[in-house]
């Protein structure tokens, strides 16, 4: 086993040290998760998830299961350090 120093990046998250303790940061992987999903130009919204809205079988088709998929365990992954964004990303 090697020691290469200070942890800063791993896995997509970055690692902040600090007296206060250590902050991890996931920004550089939501903005490419953003990218791949043609979502870089959306706004943002006061809430992550329409409350009362359910999602059914009548919605429109997904044209691309493989990117489709690809983004679900982006936002999965993503929610490690985005606690505030788990609950929308299950429904």
């Amino acid at each position: 086993m090697t020691d290469l120093g200070a942890l800063n990046y791993f896995l997509g998250i970055f690692a902040t040290h600090r007296s206060t303790g250590l902050f991890l940061s996931q920004k550089q992987y939501a903005i490419e998760l953003l990218a791949r999903a043609h979502m870089t130009n959306c706004n943002p919204s006061r809430t992550p998830v329409d409350t009362d809205s359910k999602l059914g079988p009548e919605g429109v088709p997904v044209h691309d299961l493989t990117l489709y998929r690809s983004l679900a365990g982006g936002l999965q992954y993503l929610t490690f350090t985005r606690q505030d964004i788990s609950y929308a990303v299950q429904q």
